[in-house]
């Protein structure tokens, strides 16, 4: 299982994708039209083989919307997993009684199941497969939710997402219960809990705001982090801490 996608939301897309390419020479390849059914608009940036996904509501209704009203701001929003078989762990999900909240059965290779927030600890899980690639481990294998020609719009600057983290006001239930969801093994440093993925992490911590749920931290693979960073402070992004807050979220730029 790998970590594939993680997806933000914003007011307006626009300001989100520029900060990310003018601090992480990201660059936006592909525009969804399917995401339009969730009442949203979107553009995909791929980063090595993995990729961000900025969103944006389109309707005050979407469940989009609510939740940037709930967050108070910009904020993390969804993390998409790929394996072998996306089906499999739908149904393995659905006996233990976690919600399926969207899902595509026929449509093409690529299969999605969006798990109900509630029963993820606060934030939106998709586990994705796409059909008869057995190289789907591979950095640059298929990714349809990132169009055809995503390859040509790799970035030389940022080349991967190494971890994810989630916050949560009992950070050891959450991991125990993803550790659940994914049937991996836990680990854990003082209150920081881990689940190792096929070469990357899902992180958990305590509350850094007063939603305490979310998305709120990137690590991110670049070649010259002292670069990325000083782009990140001439734009009033980089903190203290040696990451870039873009969309509500700490994206930490890491040698690789």
């Amino acid at each position: 299982m790998r970590l594939r996608q993680v997806a933000l939301i914003a007011q307006r897309i626009a300001p989100v994708a520029r900060a990310l390419e003018q601090v992480f020479g990201l660059k936006v390849a592909f525009r969804d039209p399917m995401v339009g059914v969730f009442g949203l608009a979107n553009a995909v940036l791929p980063a090595g083989g993995e990729f961000i996904e900025v969103l944006e509501p389109l309707r005050d209704d979407a469940s989009g919307a609510r939740y940037l009203a709930r967050r108070g701001g910009d904020a993390g929003y969804m993390v998409i997993l790929q394996d072998a078989d996306a089906g499999l762990h739908a149904e393995r999900l659905a006996r233990a009684g976690v919600r399926a909240i969207a899902r595509n059965r026929g449509e093409g290779r690529y299969r999605f199941t969006h798990f109900h927030p509630a029963d993820c600890a606060g934030v939106l899980l998709s586990i994705d497969s796409v059909e008869g690639d057995a190289g789907w481990r591979e950095p640059l294998s298929d990714w349809p939710p990132a169009g055809a020609n995503w390859r040509g719009f790799e970035s030389e600057t940022t080349l991967g997402l190494t971890a994810v983290t989630l916050q949560h006001r009992d950070p050891m239930a959450a991991a125990e219960r993803w550790a659940m969801l994914l049937e991996r093994p836990l680990a854990h440093d003082g209150e920081v809990f881990e689940i190792a993925l096929d070469g990357e992490a899902i992180r958990f911590v305590p509350p850094v705001d007063a939603d305490a749920t979310g998305v709120v931290g990137l690590d991110l693979v670049v070649d010259d982090v002292d670069a990325v960073l000083d782009r990140g402070r001439k734009l009033g992004l980089a903190r203290d801490d040696g990451t870039v807050l873009i969309c509500g979220v700490a994206m930490r730029p890491l040698s690789g």
